[in-house]
């Protein structure tokens, strides 16, 4: 299991570097090759290349990704390492050591038969061009299984908050701010309003975040456009519903300014009642194999699942690596740690399909 991680964090795989993903899911495929006994269907949208593996009439699904967020040149500084049984290296926990433990999963099972395996080359860019894949590969099967890395503790994730993306975009009317900055229309004032409105719309767990600010030409002009980049979690479709309705409802304050909102919800929530029966499930199976107790937890974060589990797919997430540090210098895997969650996975298949 070493060498394969060896071998998969070696070939980086930067999302937006559409050539290295390719080239990355060459690697996966051959890889997959090794231990499945055939290669996948490699589906390629909008140059952005995923893989499929099909075993019969399916049951269950092995979801996961083989895109990281680390740019190209990041092993001269993050170098693959294993030292006291620690892995180290860019892209090892989030989620290239979940692979591993997938294949070798499948390959200690006696049949492959109702298996599907889906990994997408576009997870960390939100999916863009894989959210209908997932869906319509998820559709109508007993379970989902998500291969990526744990939470804390290695916990399974038994909830995602849903996600939704917006751009508030402020149109105004450009004039010298020394001369006459009573005939413009003030932009950066109407986006100030509009920040501390959205902040407000965050409600319970729902969190409404403005991030990415920007606006203005030169010192000495008034505002002419502004605009805020805005992160939305929710834990239920209502609550990413309320949001987008009061988003959409805004309306401006200064005088002369008008206001367009783009985007929406991104991926819907998974909730808890998805994966119940499931997590119970896991923890049965995870006492008899003596890789246990189970524990399990509701994160922030959005995945893949989040797509299966709206498209009414049961769906248990977080089944993949136990260590830390996702996207963070400190990035690493708990070796020991991937037979005891190799064999659970192949325990749940074994059950489900």
């Amino acid at each position: 299991m070493i060498e394969d991680l060896e071998e998969l964090v070696l070939c980086e795989s930067f999302s937006r570097d559409l050539e290295a993903v390719a080239r990355s899911a060459e690697v996966v495929a051959e890889m997959g090759a090794r231990h499945l006994g055939t290669r996948p269907e490699f589906l390629v949208i909008d140059g952005v290349t995923h893989l499929r593996w099909t075993f019969g009439t399916p049951r269950v699904l092995l979801l996961g990704h083989h895109d990281t967020v680390w740019p190209i040149g990041t092993l001269a500084t993050h170098p693959w390492s294993v030292v006291d049984g620690v892995a180290r290296g860019p892209g090892v926990f989030d989620m290239k050591a979940g692979l591993v433990q997938t294949f070798h999963a499948l390959a200690g099972l006696g049949s492959l038969d109702g298996v599907t395996l889906l990994i997408t080359g576009d997870e960390e860019l939100g999916s863009i061009t894989s959210a209908p894949l997932i869906a319509d590969t998820a559709r109508g099967l007993a379970a989902t299984f998500v291969m990526e890395a744990s939470a804390d503790g290695g916990a399974l994730k038994t909830s995602r908050k849903g996600t939704s993306m917006y751009t508030l975009r402020v149109r105004g009317k450009a004039a010298h701010a020394g001369l006459e900055p009573e005939k413009g229309a003030n932009a950066g004032v109407e986006l100030a309003h509009q920040i501390l409105a959205i902040a407000a719309l965050g409600a319970g767990d729902t969190t409404v975040t403005p991030t990415v600010l920007q606006g203005g030409t030169t010192l000495n002009t008034v505002p002419a456009e502004a605009r805020v980049g805005v992160d939305v979690r929710a834990s239920t479709v209502a609550e990413q519903e309320r949001v987008d309705a009061a988003m959409r409802a805004l309306a401006p304050a200064v005088p002369g300014t008008r206001l367009e909102v783009e985007g929406g919800p991104n991926r819907p929530p998974l909730e808890a009642a998805m994966s119940a029966s499931l997590y119970a499930l896991a923890q049965d199976l995870a006492e008899r194999l003596d890789v246990g107790p189970l524990t399990c937890a509701a994160v922030g974060g959005a995945s893949d699942g989040n797509f299966t589990a709206g498209a009414g797919c049961p769906t248990l997430d977080g089944l993949g690596a136990v260590g830390g540090g996702a996207h963070a210098d400190h990035e690493h895997v708990v070796v020991a740690e991937m037979p005891r969650r190799t064999a659970l996975l192949r325990a749940l298949v074994e059950a489900v399909r």
